[in-house]
């Protein structure tokens, strides 16, 4: 299936999204905004993003913290509480709209067409009740099976995803697992359904490297046996790299370059892409430049810079005149299947990169 120019879908009005009916991408997010009325301000989390993902496929959200990763997958799964959060725009999964869907209706997708792996199952998993009884909780609430039958499937699932003894490991509480095995336990309890689409929110945070690859290489296999579409969100781009096919690159609520992985890395067209992959460590070959952190911090979501979001912190926001701090550049198609929101030249982010940044790292 040809996928479609995620610029096309971008900054588009509710209005103008509404028109077009549904997708024929399995996921496909328009003109996403959820916003959070506080007591300082609005603040916009996230605010117009759009995307689409196939099954089998992998998209991989990056980001600093603040950028809107995590409200995203929230906003996805319909987690938000709508008295507390503003969410609009257009949500579509395998043809059905759930921003304007039912609470009910998007409960009874969350866990058989949707999951998620959360980024500290430790807080995700109730402390007072046995792994294997939270798994069979959610197994059963999609599948009218007994409760035996339900044990047995949560203990193959716990051995899916290399629990040993699962059939002991079963009644054991949340707080006798290491870190490795409750990530490993949250991973069998979203994929007990067999869900269409995955959602993994810094899966592999706080463990250690040996762990770290072999919960990667077990999504990547579970991803081969069920064709799930799986977004992968995380600050880490060596996880991207292992195991993205596209990556979204977020900054203060929007999309600010999305491209294939290939491209991110080797061909990247915005300036703050270029600071995330200077601030990587890179262990395959010697480095003679120390690590270009990215000056500044994040914006206030309150009140977020005019024009550009990231040109307060932007080196080459001079080289723009004006246009920097007063207009907001849209995503547009640079390459085919490379999208960027960046009012340089496409000439000029190529000689940068190549004369600048890309010797540098």
């Amino acid at each position: 299936m040809a996928r479609k120019d995620p610029a096309e879908l971008v900054n588009g009005s509710a209005e103008q999204s509404g028109t077009r009916g549904a997708p024929s991408a399995f996921l496909e997010v328009r003109d996403l905004k959820i916003h959070f009325p506080t007591d300082d301000g609005l603040v916009k989390s996230v605010d117009g993003l759009s995307f689409q993902l196939e099954r089998g496929r992998t998209l991989g959200i990056v980001g600093e913290s603040g950028s809107g990763k995590s409200v995203t997958s929230l906003g996805i799964l319909g987690l938000h509480n709508k008295r507390n959060a503003n969410v609009s725009g257009e949500i579509w999964l395998d043809g059905t709209e759930l921003v304007g869907a039912s609470q009910n209706d998007v409960r009874r997708l969350r866990g058989r067409k949707m999951a998620m792996i959360f980024q500290d199952p430790l807080s995700s998993m109730h402390p007072f009740y046995t792994v294997g009884h939270q798994i069979v909780e959610a197994y059963r609430v999609h599948n009218d099976v007994s409760k035996s039958v339900a044990r047995k499937h949560a203990v193959d699932m716990l051995g899916r995803v290399g629990i040993p003894r699962p059939d002991r490991r079963v009644d054991d509480y949340p707080h006798q697992f290491s870190g490795g095995m409750r990530q490993r336990a949250m991973i069998a309890m979203a994929l007990s359904c067999d869900p269409e689409l995955l959602i993994a929110d810094e899966p592999t945070t706080a463990l250690d490297v040996t762990v770290q690859a072999q919960i990667l290489d077990l999504i990547r296999d579970l991803q081969e046996e069920f064709n799930s579409a799986i977004i992968m969100i995380t600050h880490d781009l060596g996880v991207v790299a292992e195991l993205s096919d596209d990556i979204l690159v977020m900054y203060a609520g929007r999309c600010a370059e999305y491209a294939s992985v290939d491209d991110a890395f080797h061909r990247p067209l915005h300036p703050y892409t270029w600071g995330l992959l200077g601030s990587m460590p890179r262990l395959d070959r010697e480095r003679s430049e120390r690590l270009m952190p990215i000056k500044g911090t994040p914006p206030s979501l309150i009140n977020v810079p005019q024009g550009c979001a990231f040109n307060p912190r932007c080196a080459y926001r001079d080289l723009n005149g004006d246009k920097s701090t007063t207009e907001r550049p849209e995503l547009v198609e640079a390459e085919p299947g490379h999208q960027v929101a960046c009012h340089l030249p496409l000439e000029k982010k190529r000689e940068i990169w190549e004369s600048e940044i890309r010797p540098k790292l």
